[in-house]
């Protein structure tokens, strides 16, 4: 079986109310792919799903967010639900994990409400992506070009809109996470100086 992502180290950042099927399927496939997956949260233990806006199931959390290291991952994944990311976005340290990423060039994929983690971070200026419909609104003011497509690749930032684009959204994470890392993401974008 070829595993494309038999060296890759991939974080899922998510906390309560991520849209279950936006992490598990994901998940999924990169762990099918060869990469090894954590999911890094703000809390220890375990994160609540949901299924829109029902009770989902528990997922175990691997390491708590001010623990995590972006230098130690390869790769990010954005999930959606409506609570999941509005939580992350309020919290500086989320918002700088996510930024950390970028600029490095390291690549992002995010589904739904992800995107709002992106805005947050300073990371869609220029960029053209898609999310859930809502929220279009809020890319267009960060400078985004939002676009209404199952999945938008824009050098290393792979964009979703909902559930019904996992199985392209699942493919073109996976190629885009084997290519590594590319240019910077962010206006002004200067890599994190290591050290």
């Amino acid at each position: 079986m070829k595993t494309p992502l038999g060296t890759k180290h991939v974080a899922i950042l998510a906390t309560d109310g991520f849209e279950q099927s936006e992490l598990e399927q994901p998940l999924q496939a990169l762990e099918k792919a060869g990469a090894k997956v954590s999911i890094i949260s703000p809390q220890a233990g375990e994160i609540q799903g949901v299924h829109h806006d029902e009770k989902g199931d528990t997922f175990a959390t691997d390491i708590r967010l001010d623990l995590a290291d972006p230098e130690d991952f390869d790769a990010l994944v954005l999930p959606g639900g409506l609570a999941n990311p509005d939580s992350l976005r309020a919290l500086p340290e989320a918002v700088a994990f996510v930024r950390d990423f970028g600029l490095r060039g390291k690549p992002i994929a995010a589904i739904c409400h992800g995107p709002w983690l992106l805005i947050e971070a300073g990371l869609v200026e220029g960029r053209r992506l898609t999310s859930w419909p809502a929220i279009q609104t809020d890319v267009r003011n960060a400078g985004g070009d939002w676009v209404d497509e199952e999945v938008v690749v824009d050098g290393q930032l792979i964009t979703s809109r909902q559930p019904e684009d996992l199985p392209a959204f699942n493919q073109k994470m996976i190629e885009v996470f084997a290519q590594g890392e590319g240019e910077p993401m962010g206006a002004g974008a200067v890599p994190p100086q290591d050290g």
